[in-house]
């Protein structure tokens, strides 16, 4: 298992894909969860891509340094792992907090990116004082008290009635989260902000909305792909996790975004069938 060593912590990382000359994606996922959240993604696309993912900062295989964190740190990881694997620009997917890490590079790293994909994610998640309060009450009840409100917020029921495994894996995963690391992003969430700065992005940007999601919903991702000079917005079913309760039209949305020009003529939204 490969690691990059930091000042104060390690990043474990994957790549899928051969070694021709492909463009890179990099896969950047939500609290609470680790790379293989993104399994699907990249069964789907490692024929013409080179995938990276990696585990946060006190997710996954990760190790944890001191909380709290900020969105900043957040994103300069992921400028630590492309410098480190000598990668000079990718395209970017991020969901929830990675979305909102993905605003913040293409704000402040654009150079470094092709195409930005955000899903599920805002330009400002939650208020500081909801997240203090998942703060206090993680640290006070541990994060398995949590399991059947994110079940709830992340699938929906007909998902969670389908595929009871994949959920019952993904919340186990959730549950086992080191708490250091998950109130870490919390804070960097709390404070994390792009309201006014989203504007700056001049990448080619798709933001993905799940229909029914209660966390982001898509008035959130459509006012993202307004505010951007080169912005699109589409909505498919499910709540927040849709990359993975609407895995085939996630795919096939995100691979046609790739494989265009980028250019869009302002904000649209499309509804996707999962079949």
């Amino acid at each position: 298992m490969p690691y990059l060593k930091l000042a104060d912590h390690d990043l474990h990382y994957r790549i899928d894909g051969d070694a021709t000359e492909k463009p890179w994606l990099v896969f950047c996922n939500s609290l609470g969860t680790d790379l293989t959240m993104w399994d699907e993604q990249a069964e789907a696309l490692a024929d013409d891509y080179r995938i990276l993912r990696y585990d946060r900062r006190g997710h996954g295989r990760s190790t944890t340094p001191p909380p709290p964190y900020a969105l900043h740190e957040l994103g300069a990881d992921v400028l630590a792992l492309l410098d480190a694997l000598g990668i000079d620009r990718v395209h970017f997917c991020g969901l929830s907090i990675g979305g909102l890490v993905g605003q913040w590079l293409g704000i402040n790293a654009s150079r470094r990116l092709d195409k930005i994909i955000v899903c599920a994610t805002a330009s400002k998640i939650g208020t500081a004082e909801s997240w203090m309060a998942r703060i206090d009450a993680v640290r006070a009840n541990g994060l398995a008290s949590l399991a059947d409100a994110t079940r709830d917020r992340w699938f929906s029921p007909s998902f969670n009635a389908r595929e009871p495994g994949r959920v019952a894996n993904i919340l186990d995963s959730f549950a086992a989260s080191d708490v250091d690391g998950y109130v870490g992003c919390c804070a960097a969430l709390a404070s994390g902000d792009l309201n006014d700065r989203i504007r700056h992005i001049a990448n080619p940007l798709l933001a993905v909305s799940g229909i029914d999601d209660p966390v982001c919903p898509p008035a959130d991702l459509m006012a993202i792909a307004g505010s951007v000079a080169n912005g699109r917005h589409i909505s498919l079913p499910g709540r927040h996790l849709l990359n993975v309760e609407s895995a085939t039209s996630f795919n096939t949305a995100i691979a046609r975004f790739l494989a265009t020009g980028g250019q869009t003529a302002g904000s649209c939204s499309t509804t996707a069938d999962t079949r």
